[in-house]
């Protein structure tokens, strides 16, 4: 994936640090500020968290980034990509896309609420495999 060129695509400037966060973005899936911190230091020890927030809001803005907000944990951030749901193991933690018609569920949402909604961040939560296993 050319990460350059999908940020000028997105009207960003292509720095060589907005392209170490979408690197991670894209190999974690999903990924909180804190662990992104951590990694991208590896690469650019100068960088601040200040620096990372306002990089990763200004790609939010522009919707090559989505925020995934986690309920009871802190909120992910992945590439923006076709509309999902996701699914949250309350033992491991572990978090996956999983392809639900949100279209639909939304617009039964709006008539039976009269809202117009615009946006839906859906969480699923229970126990994954593993843990079902072993519990």
């Amino acid at each position: 994936m050319n990460y350059e060129t999908l940020l000028r695509e997105h009207n960003l400037k292509a720095t060589p640090q907005r392209v170490g966060i979408l690197t991670l973005m894209h190999n974690y899936g999903h990924i909180n500020v804190e662990d992104m911190f951590l990694q991208i230091k590896e690469n650019f020890p100068s960088i601040s968290l200040a620096t990372l927030y306002k990089n990763i809001h200004a790609m939010v803005k522009s919707g090559l980034v989505t925020e995934v907000k986690v309920p009871q944990h802190k909120s992910k951030y992945e590439l923006t990509k076709e509309p999902h749901a996701h699914l949250l193991c309350d033992k491991c933690d572990e978090f996956l896309d999983i392809a639900c018609d949100l279209e639909s569920l939304m617009n039964q949402a709006g008539m039976m609420s009269g809202y117009k909604l615009q946006n839906t961040n859906l969480v699923f939560s229970g126990l994954c495999k593993e843990c079902q296993k072993s519990a």
